[in-house]
């Protein structure tokens, strides 16, 4: 694969600022993966996922590192749910070549207008911890979710997984959002990796162009981590309610365009 430089000026640079939002709060395939289609618009969908998942895992791997020299994680409840974010990732990438992605974008759409109305209908919603909510169960409910469902979207999909992710660990365990974050992105790395892996072994991954745009991503992502942890939680709600209108307004295009053809 031959490319001018500036295209890969512009592929690098979309995968810096995704590194950052993603280490933020997530949804940096929000910038990401469209770069690539526009980039290549005649590619297989399965040979972008990969590569993007390549750079996607520079970045989510170095953002965790950063929060995890800051930030308590509770090691009890993160491992399983990265052991089970490993195999759903995984299985969400082997099916990525036989479901249709446009098929579940109005799902996803449905999604992301309840995580909208829950942060702005709860403007407390993750700017301070609340321990009592972390019971067994709510912790079992956390591994299910996180683990198996947004795993599996992560593979199948992608952009929006560490919203959700961030999400369900602010209302089910009562994180503030830096917490919230820093245990993101750790099975942030799982899906990517369980992702990758399958995408690899299809043969589905433009390996220098993703290690380039990886290379970026791991400068945004470093970023993006200290910038969070520096301004609070109360910046991350902020950044979290920007990029999910942004992904809503992505995928809410994708529909109308589908639609009207």
């Amino acid at each position: 694969m031959e490319l001018d430089a500036s295209l890969i000026a512009l592929l690098v640079a979309a995968a810096l600022f995704a590194g950052w939002i993603d280490a933020v709060v997530g949804g940096g395939g929000l910038v990401q993966l469209p770069a690539l289609m526009v980039a290549f618009p005649h590619a297989p969908a399965a040979l972008l996922l990969g590569t993007n998942k390549l750079a996607s895992i520079c970045g989510t791997s170095i953002s965790a590192l950063t929060y995890a020299r800051t930030i308590k994680l509770e090691h009890r409840l993160l491992w399983p749910t990265v052991a089970l974010a490993l195999a759903g990732a995984g299985a969400g990438a082997a099916a990525a070549t036989a479901i249709s992605s446009q098929a579940l974008k109005p799902i996803v759409i449905a999604i992301l207008l309840a995580v909208l109305v829950l942060v702005m209908a709860r403007p407390r919603l993750g700017l301070e911890p609340q321990p009592k909510l972390r019971t067994a169960s709510r912790a079992a409910a956390v591994m299910l979710v996180c683990g198996v469902a947004v795993a599996f979207y992560d593979g199948l999909i992608g952009p929006g997984t560490g919203i959700f992710l961030s999400v369900a660990f602010t209302t089910l365990l009562g994180f503030d959002y830096v917490t919230a974050a820093a245990h993101t992105k750790v099975v942030n790395v799982a899906t990517n990796l369980g992702g990758l892996v399958v995408f690899a072994l299809q043969g589905n991954v433009w390996w220098l162009l993703g290690l380039a745009m990886g290379a970026a991503t791991m400068t945004g992502a470093w970023l993006g981590a200290r910038t969070a942890i520096a301004r609070g939680s109360g910046f991350v709600r902020v950044i979290l309610l920007v990029v999910v209108l942004a992904l809503l307004a992505r995928l809410g295009w994708d529909v109308w365009a589908a639609f009207r053809d």
